[in-house]
């Protein structure tokens, strides 16, 4: 933990001494979060389920583009965020 505090500590002395602003901005918004953020880093947990999650609404508001309704875009979203199997009915021969 001692080494992640170090390493932490260490990337927001660089990136705020950064002459780049895509750099310099993180950096701003980690400025009094540390506890959370080696906590989080204590804990193993990633952020990789969330950025799924939320990638897949982004990808389902594209495809709404050509709904009518904001109702049919919340209903498209808890349809494929919600993991329930969908049936679809087969024709039978």
């Amino acid at each position: 933990m001692d080494q992640a505090g170090a390493g932490l500590e260490r990337w927001i002395f660089r990136a705020s001494h950064s002459r780049i602003p895509k750099i310099v901005e993180p950096c701003g918004k980690t400025h009094g979060r540390e506890d959370n953020i080696l906590g989080t880093i204590g804990l193993g947990h990633s952020n990789a389920r969330p950025e799924a999650f939320n990638d897949k609404i982004k990808i389902t508001i594209h495809m709404a583009y050509v709904f009518r309704h904001v109702d049919n875009l919340i209903a498209m979203i808890k349809l494929r965020c919600s993991g329930l199997p969908i049936h679809l009915p087969t024709p039978i021969l």
